[in-house]
């Protein structure tokens, strides 16, 4: 945290005894440590809160990639599973079928020795002698 040599904290050492004293010196280091104690912990969870805050906008928009993709599949499914398209579809369709069957059992006009009556036919003589 803070870059001291050895002849620095010497000379910081020399003059904290010489301003407070051997009896008060013990106290006084304990509080400082303490004090940069509390420093070291609130700089860490200020960091933890960073990080977390980070973390929850990239888990949002991850959140919201998945929800728009979810959307999207959902309207896809809407599309492809519409019961009145697949009617629409399917009745012509039928109408196709059916008017190619029409067409296929349209009738035929019946050549005249095919055709049936209710007259009697007359009777044709035998020529083969």
């Amino acid at each position: 945290m803070f870059d001291f040599s050895l002849g620095e904290m010497l000379v910081i050492i020399v003059i904290a005894i010489l301003f407070l004293g051997p009896d008060k010196l013990p106290s006084v280091m304990v509080d400082v440590a303490k004090f940069f104690k509390q420093i070291k912990k609130t700089i860490g969870t200020i960091q933890d809160s960073l990080e977390q805050e980070i973390n929850a906008t990239g888990i949002k928009e991850e959140a919201l990639a998945y929800k728009k993709e979810l959307l999207k599949a959902g309207d896809d499914l809407k599309r492809s599973t519409d019961m009145s398209a697949v009617g629409n579809h399917l009745t012509n369709l039928s109408d196709d079928i059916i008017g190619d069957i029409e067409k296929t059992k349209a009738p035929q006009p019946a050549p005249e020795a095919d055709k049936i009556t209710f007259e009697k036919k007359p009777k044709q003589e035998n020529t083969d002698v």
